[in-house]
């Protein structure tokens, strides 16, 4: 389970727990996301590390854990990818340029943490969380994603009705831009995984359908 930008693991403590309960062996990967001098290469091996082993994996990764997922399809034996609120990557394409090669909609300002990011996560885990935030170093975000071609692997993308970064309709449209996916509509923002546990566990524990069909951004 990879997290987005700051790679705090904390962000995932509410999905662990469940998933953990169905029967699951459910590891959030912590990535130092502030370090200036380690990056996308890094994660992939962090996430490696943490998945040393295993027979069968399925990645789950949160917006910007998505370039770090899709470094790793040829590192591990991945059977499955779940994309939630994701940056879906293209290959060769940075964290920094996704955003203007994907169209995104710019709100007004992305240090308003409150109304991106917060507005409806409980209250008592929002305080809980700041003590687990931290930035993410511009390093990662010039560094490209760690593949060549879309892996043939079944692929799920998750998207919060309610994600104030990334809207729902621009989700939706990049999945089937990129993909040829439709998205699973979550209830939520960007921080479904701590506003809305029950319904992201619930998704990742869903069979995947579809596979991806790439296409050229």
């Amino acid at each position: 389970m990879i997290p987005g930008a700051g790679g705090a693991a904390w962000y995932w403590h509410r999905v662990v727990p469940m998933l953990t309960a169905a029967g699951h062996t459910a590891i959030a990967v912590d990535l130092p996301g502030a370090s200036p001098t380690v990056g996308l290469r890094e994660y992939e091996a962090f996430v490696a590390a943490a998945a040393a082993g295993e027979e069968r994996v399925v990645l789950v990764a949160q917006s910007m854990g998505a370039f770090t997922a899709l470094g790793c399809c040829e590192r591990l034996p991945v059977e499955r990818l779940v994309l939630l609120n994701a940056m879906i990557p293209a290959p060769g394409e940075t964290p920094g340029q996704w955003w203007s090669n994907t169209d995104w909609p710019e709100t007004e300002d992305l240090a308003d943490v409150d109304r991106l990011f917060l507005h409806d996560v409980p209250p008592e885990v929002a305080a809980a969380g700041a003590a687990h935030q931290r930035p993410e170093a511009d390093i990662a975000f010039g560094q490209p994603c760690g593949f060549s071609r879309w892996p043939d692997i079944p692929t799920a993308v998750l998207a919060g009705r309610d994600d104030r970064l990334f809207p729902f309709d621009f989700q939706a449209r990049v999945a089937r831009d990129r993909l040829g996916l439709d998205v699973v509509a979550l209830p939520g923002g960007h921080l479904t995984a701590l506003s809305q546990p029950e319904a992201v566990t619930a998704a990742i524990l869903a069979p995947t359908r579809a596979s991806t069909s790439w296409s050229a951004p």
